[in-house]
């Protein structure tokens, strides 16, 4: 049997592009270009309340491939445990058609925040874009799949097509863990992990993989990129953790 390496890619890329102004609600003046930076560079604004006091995740995924209950409870824990947002987190969940293409570049998925997004940063409330799609990489190869890419400061996607296709088999693992492991993952990289941002407190970062954790249990770690290694890191049924590095690294840079 061909052995597939799963890939969760993290992208340091910044697309600047025009984009319909969302309506504002609270009378806030929007400048969506604020939800156009670079991946890490809005640590300190998500993980600290010295800004923003709330937050919003705008959850959009195409019509049949919406990720489960407990993956987005789980995200929910995981950002209330790490960050400062003591007028809450709330998630605001839709669904949009598909667009029929069976492939994407990080530029077309960039395309359809810009088209679909609707929540951008006001006076006191960071946004967040977390996009579930129904087609697959565009960098995906005969022996490599992509899961998910950071790649804006509030922006992230969840390659779901191919999610389903690695999960609930029997020998595969739990679709929501999985689900659970990359979303966490990559908005670890959207917290600056690992010295993308958060700046380093100890010296842990893989030098052979940047921008990865050097600890084989956590969460960070450059082999939950390999299906080998989400096998591994999901095996007890349960999404791998931060490890004390990680989280010397958020709590200096603001965070929990």
């Amino acid at each position: 049997m061909k052995k597939i390496i799963v890939f969760i890619t993290l992208g340091l890329f910044l697309f600047v592009s025009c984009t319909k102004d969302d309506a504002a609600t609270s009378g806030d003046s929007i400048n969506p270009n604020t939800n156009k930076q670079s991946t890490g560079s809005s640590s300190n604004d998500l993980l600290s309340d010295k800004k923003f006091t709330s937050m919003v995740v705008e959850v959009v995924y195409v019509q049949g491939f919406e990720p489960s209950t407990n993956a987005i409870n789980n995200f929910v824990a995981f950002l209330t445990a790490r960050t400062y947002k003591p007028n809450g987190i709330s998630i605001v969940k839709r669904a949009i058609p598909s667009t029929g293409k069976a492939t994407f570049t990080n530029a077309e998925i960039t395309e359809i925040e810009d088209a679909n997004r609707t929540k951008f940063n006001t006076s006191n409330q960071i946004a967040v874009w977390l996009f579930f799609t129904d087609g697959k990489s565009s960098s995906n190869t005969s022996t490599s799949v992509v899961l998910g890419t950071a790649y804006r400061n509030t922006s992230m996607v969840i390659y779901e097509q191919t999610v389903h296709g690695l999960s609930d088999s029997p020998f595969e693992p739990n679709r929501s863990v999985l689900e659970t492991t990359i979303i966490n993952h990559e908005f670890g990289h959207i917290l600056g992990l690992t010295n993308l941002g958060t700046a380093l407190q100890s010296s842990h970062e893989d030098t052979e993989h940047p921008k990865h954790c050097n600890v084989e249990s956590c969460l960070m770690y450059w082999s939950s990129e390999t299906g080998h290694g989400i096998g591994n890191m999901v095996s007890s049924g349960s999404a791998p953790q931060l490890d004390a590095q990680c989280l010397a690294d958020l709590r200096a840079n603001g965070g929990k």
